[in-house]
């Protein structure tokens, strides 16, 4: 059987994650960051560049899946780092580049999250989705608004978006359990 990547839950962990990170490489803190605050794939994460977020409040894309169009705002934390990193950075480049000085590989984005769990013990099946996984499961804990979430992670049904971000059985059962009229 598949092991799904899964989101992280705790809010503690994500910051811890973004920590260790922050000690590490500053890119890869703004991939994670930005991957935990947009639900973008890891793809159009990649695949953007320094003229895409620059100076912009909002970024527009075609998603590389589905190509669909995208338009999503940039929040504050967001923009203060991607300030920071793009001093020196050129208009014309890929916004992630590795050492050779070409578009990052989703296999680098994999290796740094995994590291960086195992460095703050956190056990679960982690993979360059669990960014967007983070973002959808907070995204419904915060505004409990499946519909929105579907919309913005473009899935087809409400199901899937309760699926995907790990909205299990326990979870059901406990809302039920807790509930009358």
């Amino acid at each position: 059987m598949k092991h799904l990547v899964e989101p992280i839950k705790k809010k503690e962990d994500v910051s811890r994650i973004e920590k260790y990170l922050n000690t590490k490489n500053e890119r890869d803190r703004l991939i994670y960051v930005f991957g935990i605050n947009t639900g973008l794939r890891v793809s159009d994460i990649l695949n953007l560049n320094v003229s895409d977020v620059k100076d912009k409040t909002y970024v527009e894309i075609r998603e590389k899946k589905t190509k669909k169009y995208k338009r999503f705002p940039l929040n504050n934390k967001i923009r203060e780092l991607l300030n920071e990193y793009l001093v020196d950075k050129d208009i014309n480049k890929p916004l992630f580049v590795g050492k050779n000085n070409k578009r990052l590989h989703r296999s680098i984005v994999y290796r740094f999250l995994n590291n960086a769990c195992k460095e703050i013990n956190l056990s679960i099946n982690v993979g360059t989705h669990t960014m967007r996984k983070t973002f959808g499961y907070h995204h419904y804990k915060k505004f409990n608004d499946i519909a929105l979430l579907q919309k913005i992670l473009n899935h087809s049904s409400p199901s899937i978006t309760l699926r995907y971000i790990g909205i299990t059985q326990e979870e059901i059962d406990y809302s039920y359990n807790n509930f009358e009229l």
